[in-house]
Formats: structure tokens, sequence, C-alpha cells
């Protein structure tokens, strides 16, 4: 091999090298500051709180509010469910909830048959005339008695009254929204899941 050859060789070699190093560099220093330090990147993606880990919901058999929609048989399988807790006699504050939670159910368009609307009423169940006319299709238990406390049990308490939850078609309890605050990020989240999940 000549010296052309040999130095020409090398300088290819040294080219690949630097190419290398500009792609693994980042990659490393990344790798060593997520797992050789405690900084963590403080930005999230999800708008809502989180709820980790995720809450698995007991299997609950809750009787249904004439005319809401019927229970289904297995209350949060198979569909993706938007969940408000509350008294039935549906005060502004309730009244304000449900209207975001129709609202963004409908904004999903050919995704909104995989979301399932549910509220739960733990007192004075329920204004029936005022939840028929506005929101048909809302699936409305009646949370009053004592075989409702270990599935209440598992949502938080604070600010519950205005606040919606989602459940995953298999039941796990995974985020909470404070209904006062903008409803796009409720809205963007929920896509994110639908576009990501293959269940429900």
């Amino acid at each position: 091999m000549s010296t052309v050859d040999s130095g020409l060789r090398a300088r290819n070699l040294r080219t690949l090298a630097l190419l290398g190093g500009l792609f693994l560099l980042p990659l490393a220093i990344s790798f060593w500051m997520y797992y050789g330090t405690d900084w963590r990147p403080m930005g999230r993606v999800n708008h809502g709180e989180l709820i980790s880990p995720a809450k698995p919901l007991p299997l609950t058999s809750l009787p249904s509010v004439a005319p809401s929609a019927a229970a289904p048989a297995e209350l949060f399988r198979q569909k993706w469910s938007l969940v408000y807790i509350g008294n039935g006699r549906c005060d502004d504050a309730c009244r304000h909830t449900l209207y975001v939670m129709r609202q963004t159910r409908l904004s999903l368009n050919n995704e909104m048959t995989r979301v399932a609307r549910v509220f739960l009423a733990t007192a004075e169940c329920c204004d029936r005339d005022f939840l028929e006319r506005e929101h048909p299709g809302l699936l409305v238990l009646d949370a009053t008695g004592a075989g409702a406390g270990p599935l209440l049990g598992n949502f938080p308490l604070a600010d519950r009254d205005q606040s919606l939850f989602i459940v995953d078609p298999l039941g796990n309890l995974l985020m909470s929204y404070d209904a006062r605050q903008n409803p796009q990020g409720l809205l963007q989240d929920l896509k994110k899941l639908l576009t990501l999940s293959h269940i429900g």
C-alpha cells in the first residue's frame, strides 16, 4: 500500500470516528445525566395530574339512575372513561364539570365512541330532568350506598367536586384534571392516550 493510500485511509478513519463521536457523545451525556446524577428534566408532556402508580379500580356493580344510559356489565372495562364524582343534585360546579366532560368527548370526533362518561353520585341522587336534558348518554350511577366505598376510596379527595378523572379500559385510574382550568389540556392528553392505545 502506498503512502498516499495509507494517509487517505487514516484520514477517512478519523472522519468516521469524528462523525460517530458527534452522534454518540450527546447520547452518552444524556444517559449519564439521567442515570448517573440526581438531575431530572422539569418539563412534562401531560397537562393533568398523573396518578402514580396507577390505581386498579375494583370491579363494582352500582345501580344505574334512570333515565341515564344503562350500566355495563363491568364498570370501567372495555372503554376509556371520563369520571365525575359529586352530589347528585348537581350545583354550579357540578354542572360546569359535566359540561367540560361532554364537550371534551364531543371534540374527539370519530374517537368519541371509545370514551364513556360516568357520573358517580355520592349524595342526594339525582336531578334526573337536568341530567337527561343536558347530558344524554351520561352514565349516572348511585354511589350513595356502602358498596361504593371501596371504589370511591381510590379517587383523590382534594377538589373532587371540580375534578375529572381518566380511567383506562383495564380499570386503572390514571389521571385527574381540574375542570376549572383550560379544558384543552384534558383534550390533548386524551387524544394522545387514544392514539397510543391499542385497547378500548
